[in-house]
């Protein structure tokens, strides 16, 4: 990317990188991390028209996840589906002037 002056870079953070639920200190600690790192490698590469940005799901409809959680409601998750197209749009021409970004992606939860 460097050497083509061209690039998307897109994480999967998590809302926990933004507010812990307990009990999770590593899992939020390592996300709340990735979003400063977003922060910081969009600065230092902005210049060689490098995007990069983060996604922060909140829980994501998966079989695991349902299977962990079967009494929970399932309508409030984000889909996969949706997640997609947010990156895709976040690696798309139309997404360009975003970098540097945390985008929730909660679904209705």
């Amino acid at each position: 990317m460097i050497s083509s002056k061209n690039g998307k870079i897109v994480h999967v953070s998590s809302r926990s990188g933004l507010k812990s639920t307990g009990y999770d200190s590593a899992y939020a600690a390592s996300k709340s991390g990735l979003i400063r790192l977003v922060e910081s490698l969009s600065e230092e590469v902005k210049d060689l028209n490098i995007n990069v940005n983060c996604i922060m799901p909140s829980t994501i409809d998966t079989e695991a996840n349902r299977i962990a959680m079967p009494n929970a409601d399932h309508n409030k998750w984000v889909k996969p589906p949706d997640l997609a197209n947010i990156v895709l749009f976040l690696c798309s021409e139309e997404g360009k002037a975003i970098t540097g970004s945390a985008i929730p992606t909660y679904g209705l939860a």
